[in-house]
């Protein structure tokens, strides 16, 4: 019978597990030099050899270039041997035919950091890719190309998804990132969940699933194409599965003849203002992991995400935080989550020990009770591993091959050599660790800081004119979240106070009548419209009502994206419908066009001292010094309510504190400003409050990780 072993002891053998895992490794496979890709039922193969991957999600433009390096290799430290990431063609080509792959956008300079770390990579191009990323990744241009129905068997779109996948595709033959020219690139992605929607396309929807494959194959990569949550991909397409339960879930490769991927294992859950974290533990990503690797015979997992990061400026996708999948086993900082991010390198470790019989041996299935089985696979010469699972919420006793072992509830353990238990995907023997926020300096003087007071347009201040509500992003072009709806009612009675009532399919609107703030009101995740209903005075004579409408980042999800609507579709006051009367139209913030958060808009500026008025609509800016030191900074920003914020003119995302989960608590108060991002001293921050958030309650904190102690028992 196995016997708990001290946490000391416990330390040591995972130490040496780890150790023999990588010379294993090594032996196996030999170097991480790629060349030749192709595949059988079993797995990849590279270079004639049968591979058992582990691969890890990080997006190069929700970090920085002087990041990378970090996250690369903190994900090689953890057991990954592949880095997976999307190809984001709204940051690539913002006009058509016009590409940018300077700085954060350089997807070459990040695949080759990649592989001068020693790693693979997957490549998934889509080129839609949804990713909680402002409109699935398209660019916004695409929805003014006539007659265009996208992802569809539409001439329109195909012609444009074709040219930016070749685009793509000749980059990386350019630079040799293929594995069939020697380069990290194992593997490519052509489209993705399209069986979500495939239905709403009727019999433009298959059709169409073809064509992007054959496309994508006919560019001739010399790697595999995957289709993933697609299980009519055709040949050779492979289709993988994506979700939190593969090992149960997926039905499977649709040919004999193709792996088993996981192309996303998700390690917590995006989040969305309003709601709370989604909190993963090590140990259900890890049963699922073995289960998938056992019970399917999995042979590429990858972590979405291994990194989330941040959602820099306008680039998250409608109601998405700034911060993204921070819960994974780097958090949004590129900091190390435990026991996530060590508990998983110990499950890597005791699945390579196990590779040589899961890449090669037969299979068999063994049952050990009512919800405990064992999956054993057997090599010619005898070489044995096996994977003891208990599905039951009961800790139990198992007796396989003559040994009695203990199964905690719900956990799987790892028997690389069919004998000693190396690995229970419940069991942790790792430090957990705390993130801590220190304050090292703070805007508490109303003398630090300087305002400007966005102005109010009125009807006849604007230029564009409608008789009618029109729809806000066909006039803003997605370029800014903000639209200005203006009016005039003329009131020929005395004062009087009137209900205004406006429907909006937009996601935050703020109403002024005659310049003075006269209510706001806001939408949610999954509602497709929300409403204002307040009380304002109307004087005698000419009345101006300015509504401006705010958009929260586009939904990148659905079918018929091309057909979305936003914006106010209908306004009435004292009951009266002025949905179809003149409007005036202005685009933008004043701010804005003005780049006042650049240091020359800035100084073109006409600021003024600080008033603690707490105005909505209202820009302020200070400066300030990099805090000493490397460790990661972030903005508390707790006392604010709704905006914006820019560093040096970099845009750090959007912040919404005042938006409350049902518990009473921002969804996020701390934003992440890469340190890339500062000079040693004089660096400029502007923020724009749409609220009456306070700004000398701000302060800048460093980000650090405390270790707590060693555990060696369940993870919690």
């Amino acid at each position: 019978m196995t016997k708990p072993e001290s946490g000391v002891i416990r330390l040591l053998w995972i130490l040496a597990l780890i150790l023999i895992a990588a010379l294993f490794d090594g032996v196996l496979g030999g170097n991480r030099s790629s060349g030749n890709v192709t595949y059988d039922g079993r797995s990849l193969i590279i270079n004639g050899e049968h591979k058992l991957l582990f691969s890890g999600s990080i997006h190069y433009p929700r970090s920085t270039p002087e990041m990378w390096p970090s996250l690369i290799a903190k994900a090689k430290a953890g057991g990954l041997d592949v880095i997976e990431t999307y190809v984001f063609w709204n940051i690539h080509e913002p006009q058509q035919g016009t590409y940018d792959f300077g700085g954060g956008r350089d997807l070459v300079r990040f695949l080759k950091e990649v592989q001068a770390q020693g790693l693979y990579a997957c490549l998934r191009i889509g080129p839609f890719i949804e990713a909680e990323w402002n409109y699935g990744g398209l660019p916004f241009w695409l929805r003014d190309i006539p007659g265009i129905v996208y992802r569809s068997d539409n001439e329109p779109f195909k012609v444009r998804m074709q040219n930016f996948t070749t685009k793509i595709v000749s980059m990386m033959k350019l630079e040799g990132l293929y594995a069939s020219q020697g380069g990290p690139i194992i593997l490519s992605q052509i489209e993705n969940e399209y069986s979500m929607v495939e239905k709403f396309f009727n019999e433009k929807g298959p059709p169409y699933v073809k064509w992007a494959a054959n496309m994508a194959v006919s560019l001739q990569t010399g790697v595999p194409w995957i289709m993933c949550k697609q299980n009519d991909a055709p040949d050779p397409t492979i289709n993988t599965c994506n979700g939190f339960k593969c090992g149960e879930t997926f039905t499977g490769p649709n040919s004999p003849n193709k792996p088993s991927i996981w192309t996303e294992n998700w390690t917590t859950y995006y989040q969305v203002y309003g709601g709370e974290p989604y909190v993963r533990s090590a140990e259900d990503i890890a049963f699922h992991v073995a289960l998938f690797i056992a019970g399917k015979n999995g042979a590429f997992v990858n972590y979405y995400m291994y990194h989330g990061g941040t959602n820099f400026g306008r680039s998250g996708g409608a109601y998405i935080i700034t911060g993204y999948y921070d819960q994974a086993p780097l958090d949004e900082y590129g900091l190390i989550r435990e026991p996530k991010w060590s508990h998983l390198k110990e499950l890597h470790a005791a699945v390579k020990l196990c590779s040589k019989p899961l890449l090669y041996g037969t299979k068999s299935n063994i049952s050990l009770g009512i919800r405990q089985d064992a999956f054993v696979f057997k090599t010619k010469s005898r070489e044995c591993a096996a994977f003891l699972v208990n599905r039951g919420v009961k800790d139990v006793s198992v007796l396989f091959q003559n040994v009695t072992y203990e199964l905690p509830s719900y956990s799987i353990s790892i028997l690389p050599d069919c004998k000693t238990v190396a690995f229970n995907t419940k069991r942790a023997s790792v430090q957990y660790n705390t993130r801590t926020m220190k304050a090292v300096q703070k805007f508490d003087s109303p003398e630090k800081w300087q305002e400007f007071n966005e102005p109010i347009p009125s009807f006849d201040q604007t230029t564009l004119r409608e008789n009618k509500l029109l729809e806000q992003t066909g006039i803003t072009k997605d370029s800014t979240d903000y639209l200005w709806y203006t009016m005039r009612v003329e009131q020929d009675s005395p004062d009087s106070q009137q209900t205004l009532e406006v429907g909006s399919r937009a996601h935050v609107l703020h109403a002024f009548v005659n310049g003075v703030h006269a209510g706001s009101a806001h939408g949610a995740k999954n509602e497709s419209n929300f409403y204002l209903n307040n009380n304002i005075t109307l004087r005698h004579g000419t009345n101006n009502i300015s509504l401006l409408s705010v958009t929260v980042g586009l939904s990148g999800s659905g079918a018929y994206l091309e057909r979305r609507v936003l914006g106010l579709r209908r306004v009435k006051i004292g009951g009266k419908d002025y949905s179809m009367q003149p409007w005036g139209y202005k685009v933008g913030l004043s701010g804005e066009n003005s780049q006042i958060f650049l240091g020359s808009g800035s100084n073109d500026t006409r600021w003024s001292k600080l008033d603690n008025s707490s105005q909505p609509l209202t820009w302020y800016k200070t400066r300030f010094d990099a805090p000493s030191g490397g460790d990661p900074i972030a903005l508390n920003l707790g006392s604010m309510g709704k905006g914006a914020v820019w560093v040096n003119g970099w845009g750090i995302g959007r912040y919404w504190v005042s938006f409350l989960t049902g518990k009473g608590e921002p969804s996020q108060k701390w934003y992440h400003v890469p340190r890339s991002f500062l000079k040693p001293t004089g660096n400029l921050l502007v923020i724009f409050e749409e609220e009456t958030g306070n700004p000398v309650g701000i302060t800048l904190d460093v980000v650090s990780i405390t270790k707590t102690s060693l555990v060696d028992a369940q993870c919690t």
